[in-house]
């Protein structure tokens, strides 16, 4: 009994820690340390169903040296996983090693366990051969070849493709990808996959058919390189090591049938490569899908799109921007997978297109770096069958609710070091941009012009000097284009040469100096108090900025503000209170809009409860007015004072505001009012107190209130109460969320005495 017992607790052990997808590793020679060791780089990329577990690599032969730095971070992460898991996460581990010799080494891995797989795999294995010895052809230690591939792939059990996996080697030699063959080294169980073809010489993985089933295949396989001729490798010793071309294996075929003796020993060296890399990961097979044309169920990738296997050539600490855009006419689009170098992002835009950046740094010049993608589209139209994995020769029925992935491709970012020394500063109306002449040998600005040059302010020759071409580019001229996702605004304008600046086209080459200013949906504000509010400025280190004003108003009229010089301001309960809110920009296309605003008694922000005024967008309070506005930038709006019952002497008002991109239908703006928790169209409903949490604070006071007893001459009790701000901007879908302090009421009469902030 006991036994049994322990063997069930073992076996549950083994299913909860299944959760391995799958991963791969590279390495890059960084030359020699001043003491005459070497280093070496490795990059481990490992994908599991959480992002806290990552893989640990021992030396295996040989002296693999010393960690002497590492970081570790997140480079994509979905939900879109099997049944099982539901969820995958990839990270990618830079780890710099200090190898004391150039004599081979070889690095391994190995744990349990994979996640539920079809093919018999259970644990995984890692191998990675490492030979630092200097190359007779090129003078220089090998370079293994750059891999890479999405860690989950899936495909629906109707539709063949063919996946060319990324393996490019700078020294040009031959890549050959085939699947692991030596059981826990290389891989566990080291069984292939049925229903898939692999192509070893162009590392292309064909697949042809397979049932369908919930669990994936799980791919071990191994990248090596191998010399295009017969080459010597020396080592710092004095001693070498050879090796030979890899030769297919009919050729094998031949040579062993004529010259047996000789080619067997030829044999072995030719197997033996110059690098090997573990290169694994999980597919899926989905059910049918009605169609496998791609661009009607399965994602089709259309222009900007980069080709598979294109070269994007980069620079240092120069932001590398992919677009991706992809049309699924019976589905949405729902997500874009990657896999990439430490630090890639990846962001939606408002009209649907995919962005991926990534910025090099110095360290990785003359590096080459893969990067991945596929973007993924929904159908969760209902059911027509009643089972949701089954086998389907022929799709006669509705489609079943599921995922569907596009084809990957991948490309190669080549890193070289700065050509064009340019620097551009962000204001909050325009865009600084000064190139150095000096990386411009031979160029004038009169051959240089900005996207639209017909603007006078647009002209180079205005603001440029001996030393800098110098480029002051408002936001909302010379062409400057506005871009918007889930997280900035991003205003873009480039500088290119050509032979006329009045000329339309050009056949010659052009260089183009891409810039751009990005400014934050949400991030926090500076505001101070003297006896009277500054504008609120919206900063973020390193972006732009736009500055908010807040001001009271004596009425409806809006003429004129109230004088700061009467400030503190007095209201009895019920007394209306006009405000005003205002983004100063100059970019004409964008609107004000206020999506939220909440009361609560103390300045806390988890204090509980809150009283909703405005939600969703829609007016909750029934007090609230809206005014009309001068322009799309404003927001009038006034209200009537009102005091929390039981003791408490001051109200405080938190609003989230927003600005949007005018006219643009992907924003929160243009939705106005939604999920409204009112029946009937007046927007209102009883008091009641509501919990909501804010997103960023900025505690500004005290204020010191003024009680009723004042009006009759009694002597005041000062309360050193502080006045909650909270901002979070949002520019051009830009969210601005603000939270802002606007009085306090207590019995009959308050008073407003601003005095300076300071930050919680």
């Amino acid at each position: 009994m006991a036994a049994a017992l322990l063997l069930l607790l073992q076996l549950v052990s083994l299913a909860s820690a299944s959760h391995h997808y799958g991963g791969t590793v590279t390495y890059s020679y960084k030359g020699r340390n001043p003491d005459g060791s070497f280093r070496v780089d490795f990059r481990n990329r490992a994908t599991y169903d959480g992002c806290r577990t990552s893989q640990n690599h021992r030396c295996s032969t040989g002296n693999c040296g010393l960690v002497t730095n590492q970081q570790r971070g997140i480079t994509d992460r979905s939900t879109n996983a099997p049944q099982s898991n539901r969820q995958w996460c990839e990270t990618e581990t830079v780890q710099q090693r200090k190898v004391p010799t150039d004599k081979p080494f070889q690095m391994r891995a190995r744990s349990c366990c994979w996640i539920p797989t079809r093919n018999g795999v259970s644990g995984w294995r890692f191998q990675t051969q490492v030979d630092l010895g200097s190359r007779s052809d090129t003078g220089k230690p090998n370079r293994s070849p750059d891999i890479a591939i999405l860690p989950f792939l899936r495909v629906p059990q109707n539709c063949p493709r063919t996946y060319k996996l990324m393996s490019f080697d700078a020294d040009g030699d031959t890549v050959r990808c085939r699947y692991g063959n030596i059981r826990n080294i290389e891989c566990s169980g080291c069984n292939q996959p049925s229903g898939f073809v692999l192509d070893q010489g162009s590392c292309s993985l064909h697949y042809n058919d397979a049932t369908v089933n919930p669990s994936v295949f799980g791919f071990e396989l191994v990248v090596e390189d191998f010399p295009q001729r017969p080459i010597s490798l020396s080592y710092t010793d004095g001693t070498q090591s050879y090796k030979a071309p890899l030769i297919p294996m009919r050729h094998k075929r031949a040579l062993n049938h004529v010259h047996h003796t000789r080619t067997s020993a030829t044999t072995t060296r030719q197997n033996t490569p110059l690098s090997k890399l573990p290169l694994q990961f999980s597919f899926l097979v989905d059910p049918t899908a009605p169609s496998c044309v791609d661009g009607l169920y399965l994602p089709r990738f259309v222009h900007p799109t980069p080709a598979n296997g294109q070269h994007i050539n980069a620079e240092v600490n120069k932001e590398v921007e992919i677009r991706v855009r992809a049309k699924a006419s019976h589905a949405t689009l729902h997500d874009i997978i990657i896999s990439g170098p430490l630090n890639i992002t990846k962001h939606r835009s408002t009209h649907g297109d995919f962005v991926i950046r990534w910025t090099p740094g110095p360290d990785d010049v003359g590096d080459h770096y893969p990067i991945c993608f596929a973007v993924e589209s929904v159908n969760d139209l209902p059911p027509q069958t009643t089972s949701n994995y089954g086998y389907h020769s022929h799709v006669t029925q509705s489609p079943e609710p599921g995922i569907y992935q596009s084809e990957m491709r991948c490309v190669l970012v080549n890193i070289g070091k700065r050509l064009i020394e340019s620097h551009v500063t962000c204001h909050e109306s325009s865009m600084t941009v000064e190139v150095n002449r000096s990386s411009l040998p031979g160029l004038h600005e009169d051959h240089l012009r900005l996207n639209d040059p017909s603007n006078t302010a647009c002209n180079l020759d205005t603001n440029s000097n001996s030393t800098h071409i110098v480029a002051i580019v408002p936001l909302n001229a010379c062409g400057t284009q506005i871009e918007e996702d889930e997280e900035n605004l991003v205003f873009k304008n480039e500088i290119t040469t050509v032979d006329n600046v009045h000329d339309l086209i050009t056949r010659n080459h052009l260089l183009e100096v891409q810039f751009y200013c990005q400014y934050p949906k949400r991030g926090n504000v500076t505001q101070g108090f003297t006896a009277h509010r500054r504008n609120v400025v919206v900063w973020d280190k390193g972006f732009g900025k736009f500055t908010y004003m807040f001001e009271f108003y004596p009425d409806i009229r809006y003429r004129q503000m109230i004088d700061p010089g009467l400030y503190p301001l007095e209201y009895d309960v019920k007394n209306r209170i006009y405000m005003q809110i205002e983004a100063k920009s100059t970019v004409n296309n964008t609107q004000l809009f206020v999506e939220s605003c909440s009361a609560a008694p103390y300045d806390t922000p988890n204090y509980w409860p809150t009283y909703s005024i405005i939600e969703n967008g829609c007016n909750l309070d029934q007090t609230v007015q809206v005014h009309p506005r001068a322009n799309p930038r404003q927001f009038r709006f006034s209200m009537e004072a009102f005091q929390f019952i039981g003791l408490h002497d001051q109200v405080y008002i938190s609003c989230s505001v927003l600005i949007c991109e005018a006219g643009s239908s992907g924003t929160r703006c243009s939705q106005g009012c939604i999920n409204s928790p009112l029946t009937g169209h007046h927007h209102h409903r009883k008091r009641e107190a509501t919990t909501q949490s804010a997103r960023h604070f900025i505690s500004q006071g005290p204020l010191r209130l003024k009680r009723s007893a004042e009006s009759t001459g009694s002597p005041a009790t000062p309360l050193n109460l502080n006045l909650v701000f909270i901002v979070g901007c949002l520019l051009a879908a830009v969210g601005l969320i603000s939270a802002v302090a606007l009085y306090k009421v207590r019995a009959s009469k308050v008073k407003y005495q601003p005095l300076p902030s300071f930050e919680n």
